[in-house]
């Protein structure tokens, strides 16, 4: 179980806002969340909620301009992300927070081996010889499973499956040990049974490096089988956040609600009709004065036009500790599908 003394990464109030021509999009808006150390963090929501972007806003991969991060603050251990140089920043990448990118077929460079791409953050950060980083590529292979590991580190990615070249961004971003892995839709490009391999194999590096993991998906069944908590984004904010088994079972925003209802099931059969959530998600030209969701929302009064809810507690415990929601309307109790961990 993940220790629950200190958060390893502990962000509060983050604001993002690109400027365009057209003006400025506010794109994540006051997110706060933690992160303890072993724990796999799920975050949820459809395209243009604000998922990926959050993310990348901690560790500075957003090209600057047009984002520009505006408040907050990203704790990492003890460092704030948000207050150092980008020499350092350079630095925490890769050495102190691995990210895995969506589409393994773009992200490595084609004209360089995959043994340079790997050995190259060993030299960098860790300060090893070639010999010493080239023994731990080895190594690195071998852990995310690819056979005749030493031989591969020859190979370019043209010569790998979009399976094993996510095996090997994967391995890229296990190669310092991170406290923080960041995975953003890393299976999306795959098909349903390399994506399985993938799972599999983020569950296994899970229990042997203990490290701590943020998962970004549209998809709730994959969340329900790895994930130990769960954030739900919309509009560039956290709408909802509980332990996995909580917001299955009890769901409160109407946004959670909707997005359960588009599971299939298992069985092939269901109660009624898959869900479809009408709309599209907000482009937010200014920081939101209603609830950004009151436009799709089955349960809109008039409370969600004069205010943006702020996130509340339903289970007694503070916003971020147990289960909270940001939403004027209480919901009944509903039951939803068990979760069972892979």
């Amino acid at each position: 179980m993940p220790d629950r003394a200190v958060p390893v990464l502990d962000v509060k109030g983050l604001k993002t806002v690109f400027r365009t021509r057209g003006g400025e999009i506010h794109a994540v808006n006051d997110v706060s969340f933690h992160l303890m150390k072993g724990e796999l963090l799920g975050v949820v929501g459809e395209s243009g909620s604000g998922k990926s972007v959050t993310m990348m806003s901690l560790i500075g991969l957003l090209p600057s301009p047009p984002a520009d991060v505006r408040g907050g603050t990203v704790m990492l251990n003890d460092q704030d992300l948000l207050k150092i140089d980008a020499e350092e920043l350079r630095k925490v990448r890769g050495a102190k927070v691995g990210f895995v990118f969506q589409d393994p077929m773009t992200s490595l460079n084609p004209v360089f081996t995959l043994g340079n791409q790997i050995m190259e953050p060993l030299i960098e950060h860790l300060k090893m010889t070639k010999a010493q980083a080239q023994d731990r590529a080895v190594e690195l292979l071998e852990l995310v499973g690819i056979p005749d590991a030493r031989s591969r580190l020859s190979a370019y990615p043209h010569q790998f499956s979009g399976g094993m070249r996510q095996r090997v961004m994967i391995a890229i971003a296990l190669a310092c040990n991170p406290d923080v892995l960041i995975a953003d839709e890393p299976t999306t490009a795959l098909d349903v049974t390399i994506q399985a391999q993938i799972l599999e194999l983020v569950h296994e590096l899970r229990q042997k490096l203990g490290m701590a993991i943020i998962w970004i998906t549209h998809d709730l069944g994959v969340i329900a089988g790895i994930a130990d908590r769960v954030l739900v984004m919309y509009g560039g904010q956290v709408v909802e956040q509980a332990p996995v088994r909580e917001l299955f079972a009890n769901p409160q925003h109407p946004y959670t609600r909707a997005l359960l209802k588009t599971i299939p099931a298992i069985s092939g059969v269901r109660e009624s009709r898959l869900k479809v959530i009408e709309g599209q998600p907000p482009i937010l030209t200014a920081a939101a004065t209603a609830c950004p969701f009151r436009a799709r929302c089955d349960y809109r009064h008039d409370a969600c036009d004069r205010a943006n809810p702020a996130r509340r507690g339903v289970d007694g415990l503070p916003v971020g500790h147990g289960h909270d929601v940001a939403c004027h309307w209480t919901a009944p109790a509903a039951r939803a599908p068990e979760v069972t961990h892979a």
